[in-house]
């Protein structure tokens, strides 16, 4: 059996309760959204995980980033960010 690499697993998410959450449409824009400092992000994607619109996609160079047609502006990504890498700013 062949393992797969980080970057080729999915990762699933699975709601335990509903309802929680205040209605939000995708494409919606938010006031603020997360921006990425590559100097302080170790690739760890404890904001993939977290992300709970899965707005996080790895890029190509190995690094995230948030589409923000799907992103609310919620600021998780950024709460978990242990190491600074991720600041909310206002969207255009």
């Amino acid at each position: 059996m062949v393992e797969k690499t980080f970057s080729q697993r999915k990762v699933g998410c699975h709601l335990l309760e509903t309802d929680k959450a205040r209605p939000y449409k995708p494409g919606k824009k938010p006031e603020l959204g997360p921006v990425w400092d590559k100097d302080l992000c170790v690739r760890c994607a404890l904001c993939y995980v977290y992300c709970p619109d899965a707005a996080i996609s790895r890029q190509d160079d190995g690094f995230f980033d948030a589409d923000m047609n799907l992103c609310k502006g919620c600021g998780i990504c950024h709460r978990e960010c242990w190491f600074g890498a991720i600041s909310m700013q206002e969207v255009d």
